[in-house]
Formats: structure tokens, sequence, C-alpha cells
């Protein structure tokens, strides 16, 4: 399933597991969702089932949401007491949708605790007290954080059947781009790691003296982490200057975000310093793993960062805040910067590296190896400095249940697949309308009373909501800024336009700006040409992941308007 696909089924308000393999974009789908839920009056309850994936997220855990804190266990008289409170109360008593990030780590036991207290604070016995509930997450990543023996998984529980959830699993891949990387992964995924793959890994060690010494190292547990670190800053030369974080808000919801930021409350930081940046610059200069070094210090003392491809960033202090019904209830303010020599595979999940010295010798959960070896983009930057066989493996229950999540993911793309778009749009409005939201659009979606516009150059009328689109194609503007300001998906906006040419109304010069380079089309031309069904995904794993869906319908439709090489000079 798309991200276009899967979004265009959250908004229809069903309650839904969003799920995929590592860099497929589920937190990027929920943001999406975020944004269009608050750009209709509709605020969120944002949560998360780790203090790292709630900062992501700026949302809290769902253990301090719900007011069940720490607790595995609750009494009727305990559930009555978190209830009586007032902040819990409120916020769960005025919630309409709930959004779960990293569910494969909350234990059973502690979803079905959340759900007790918004049944009993919402007077409402249904799942979650009658709430939309949004799931987040995949269960080959790092299981339930808990002390109990034999934790369960969520989707264990009897909770988890009665939401129906729809599952929407992603199979378009974002962060890698190497095929035969992309091989090694989904054999780890699949429990088919063969010895052509350990070779290939083998391929990748290195001595712990050998490795390059400015790329971050994961490690499995915390004390290799913390030793060198602090050995590798002694090293440099000069004064340490330091960093010293700044917090607003009630304590307890401060914590929270202080042990969900990567960034550390006190940092120390030296000319030479090998850093990474925690979290992304809304203005697109860096992500949430960006490497690099420190290479001095402005008039502000501020830190200048060369980043691996030349770039030079001052890193300004930046804000991670927890929002509740849009509020901001707390906040922190840090240079978005910790030190890039080392750090626990637990902290790397949801980043992206282009290279990390990885130690798998001490793995010893499912998943960790899993886990770090995905944070990368090509096996070129895999540095290995140990690898157990543990590594290798994913929890073999999920091989399983993995299956039944992509069976019921497909039977769900193809239900709505049907749907013609007018009826998938009115699900939209009536969802929104249904918590008190709005319809917002830039433009009327009606139109006149026959829904029809004539565009200059035009000899008939097309449905107003295709014109809207083509005209937005012929001022120039990107995929992303006509979704965007027409409240589509980028996949809906291409679907347009493959009607525009049904019909006759579109030209390749019309959108030839939205076309990859010519070598690159050419490739997806070709890929297209192997198959014979017309299937993208197939086109899309030949191509390694390389280009997004939309780009390779967007190839398609340009070569099937006139079959014409993708040149300029063939527009005329």
């Amino acid at each position: 399933m798309t991200q276009g696909e899967a979004l265009a089924i959250l908004k229809t308000g069903a309650n839904v597991f969003l799920t995929g393999e590592p860099g497929s974009g589920k937190t990027h789908v929920i943001n999406e969702f975020i944004g269009w839920l608050r750009a209709s009056g509709i605020e969120p309850s944002v949560t998360a089932a780790t203090g790292i994936a709630a900062t992501h997220v700026a949302g809290m855990t769902l253990h301090a949401w719900s007011g069940i804190g720490v607790a595995e266990t609750l009494s009727d008289v305990d559930v009555d007491h978190i209830a009586s409170k007032e902040p819990v109360a409120r916020r769960v008593g005025k919630a309409s949708i709930l959004i779960i990030e990293e569910v494969s780590m909350l234990s059973a036991s502690v979803f079905e605790l959340a759900d007790r207290i918004c049944r009993n604070i919402r007077r409402d016995d249904r799942p979650f007290g009658g709430l939309t509930v949004i799931l987040v997450g995949d269960f080959f990543q790092l299981p339930p954080v808990s002390r109990a023996a034999g934790t369960e998984f969520a989707y264990a529980s009897t909770l988890w059947r009665d939401l129906n959830l729809l599952t929407c699993y992603l199979t378009e891949q974002y962060r890698q781009d190497d095929a035969e990387f992309l091989d090694i992964l989904s054999a780890i995924r699949s429990g088919t790691v063969g010895n052509t793959h350990r070779e290939m890994l083998r391929a990748r060690f290195v001595s712990l003296a050998a490795f390059p010494s400015d790329l971050p190292k994961l490690f499995s547990h915390n004390a290799d982490v913390d030793r060198i670190n602090a050995q590798e800053l002694e090293k440099l030369p000069g004064t340490p200057r330091a960093f010293l974080m700044d917090a607003k808000g009630r304590e307890t919801l401060v914590n929270g975000l202080k042990r969900g930021c990567l960034s550390p409350e006190y940092l120390e930081l030296k000319e030479g310093a090998a850093v990474m940046f925690t979290k992304n610059s809304p203005q697109g200069r860096f992500v949430n793993g960006t490497l690099g070094t420190v290479r001095g210090f402005d008039k502000e003392g501020l830190p200048l960062v060369e980043t691996r491809t030349g770039s030079e960033i001052v890193a300004e202090r930046m804000e991670w805040v927890l929002e509740e019904q849009g509020v901001i209830r707390a906040s922190i303010t840090q240079v978005p910067l910790r030190l890039a020599y080392a750090m626990t595979v637990h902290k790397s999940q949801g980043m992206s590296m282009d290279a990390a010295v990885i130690d798998l010798s001490r793995a010893f959960e499912y998943g960790q190896g899993y886990v770090a070896l995905s944070r990368v983009r090509r096996l070129s930057g895999i540095y290995l400095a140990g690898l157990n066989e543990r590594a290798l493996l994913v929890n073999p229950v999920i091989l399983q249940k993995d299956r039944e999540f992509r069976a019921a993911s497909e039977a769900v793309r193809e239900t709505f697949a049907e749907m013609p778009e007018p009826e998938v749009r009115k699900l939209h409005e009536a969802f929104v309308r249904s918590l008190g939201g709005a319809i917002v659009r830039p433009e009327s979606e009606e139109g006149s009373a026959s829904g029809d516009v004539n565009l200059s150059g035009d000899s008939a009328a097309i449905p107003l909501r295709l014109a809207r689109t083509l005209q937005a194609v012929r001022d120039g503007e990107t995929l992303s800024s006509i979704a965007r300001m027409r409240l589509l998906t980028a996949s809906t906006v291409v679907k347009h336009l493959e009607e525009l040419a049904m019909l006759g109304k579109l030209s390749r010069k019309d959108f030839f700006h939205l076309l990859p380079d010519q070598a690159a089309a050419e490739k997806i031309r070709t890929a297209l040409a192997a198959q014979n069904g017309g299937k993208l995904s197939p086109v899309f794993h030949a191509l390694a992941g390389r280009y997004s869906f939309e780009t390779i319908r967007l190839v398609r439709l340009a070569f099937s308007i006139d079959g014409l090489p993708l040149s300029q000079g063939a527009l005329a």
C-alpha cells in the first residue's frame, strides 16, 4: 500500500493499524494525517509507547496521557482514582482521536489498562470509550518494554480484535536505495537469512581500531555508549563548551520530554567533535540522524557544523514540545545535537543514517540487529564491529502474524481501490463533520451546478476537480504543492492527471516539470516495459525503491500519451 492510499483510509475515520518496514514512512503519514485534522479544526491526542517516539510526533507517552504511569496492573479502585484526576479526566474526556506510535513496544497489559481508563472516564463501554484509534508500529522491531515475564504484544489482546482495525501495510521504501542491502534486510525480516547474506555482512567487518572515527557507533548496551562518547571527546584538544537545556511546564511532563529527547540535558562539545543532529529542520537543512563535525562556534557561541555533504550549518537551539488538545503543556529547548561517537540501538529507532559502525556482538533481543542495520541507507555505509547469530533473528511468532497483516492490508487496499473518488471524499467529509470540524478547501470542489468549467484553450468542459488540478499543473506547481493546496494526496493528484489524459485534455508539456531527469525516466520506462501485467509493485522493487510510485506513474503516463522520448525537444 502506498502512503497516499493509507492517508486516504485514515481520513475516513476508521480504526487503523498502520505498519510497514523501516523507512516506509509511517511517521510521515501520521504527521500528514495530523496536519489534515488540525486544518479541519480537529485536535487529535498524539501518544507513543516510548518517550523517544513521542518526541517524533510532539506528543506524550500513552502512560502519561492515560495517567497509568509505570503501572502494569490496576485494580478497579486504582482505575477510579486515576479517572478522578482532573488533568487526566479533562484530556481523555475531550479527546476524539487517539494516535499511539510504536505500538509494537506496548505490552498487551498496558494497552488494556489505557482502554480501561478511557471507558471509565468517557462512560462508554466501547473500545477506548468510543475514540477513533490509530495504531502505528512494526512488530519486527524492538519488543515491548516490561518488567513482567511472558509479556504479550498488544495484538494478542482481545481488545485489538474488538477495535475492528483496518490494516494499512506500507510497501514503499524511502530510506534504502541499495538492492543488495534491501535483500539482506528482507531476508532478516522473513527469517530466510542464508550464507550469501552472512558473507555480504562479513565483508563489512572492521576491527574496533580501524573503523572511521567520525561515524556514529551503535551498541546494544548503554555502558559501551557512555564510555566511548567520553573517551572520544576527551581526546580532542581545547576546552569543552557546555550547552544547558531550558525547560518550561509541569515537572513530570518536562521529565518525560527530557527522557525522549536525543539531545542530552547537559551537552559538551569541542571543535572537531563528531556530532549528529537530533531533530528535523523545518527548512530541510538537516534531519534527525544527519552527521557532521563541529568546525567552530559563532559569535553567539553556537556550534558551526559541517555536514558530510559539505554544508555548514549553525546549530541554533530548537524546541521539543508536548501538545495536548492544541495547547503546549511543556517544552524543552536545546541545541539539536548529540555526540555521534556512540548510541544505543534503542535510541537510534526512527533515525536515518548515511553510515554507522554497528557492534552487535552482544545483541540479546529479537529485532535488535534488524533495527540497527535498517537505520543505514546503504550496505556501503555499514561498518560491523561485531555480529552474533541472535542479531540476525526476528521473533518467529511475528513471522506468521506479519503474513496476516500483509493479507489484511491487501484486502483493504483492493476494497478502497474499487471505490469511486467522490465516494471516498464523502467519507472524509462525514468523518470531519461527525467530530464538529469544518471541511476546508482553498477553492470549492462543487463549483457551478453542472460541476464543469472551461479552461483557456479547451473546447469542451471538464469536471471542476480535474480542472483545478490541471490549472495548478500548468501554473508550474510541484506535485507536493498541488497536493497541499488541494488538500489531496500526491497519489490522487496523479490520478487526476491520468483521468485528464483519458479525456484527451492533458499534454506531456503540461506536466513535464513533474518528471524525473531523462536518464531516470528511461530506467523507469525500461522497468515498466519488462512488466506486461501493468502492476507497479514489481517495477518499484526492480528499481530498488529509488523512485516513488507517483514518479513511476507519471513516467508511465508521459509515455502513454505519445510514446516519444522524454526530452524537451519532443514536446514541441
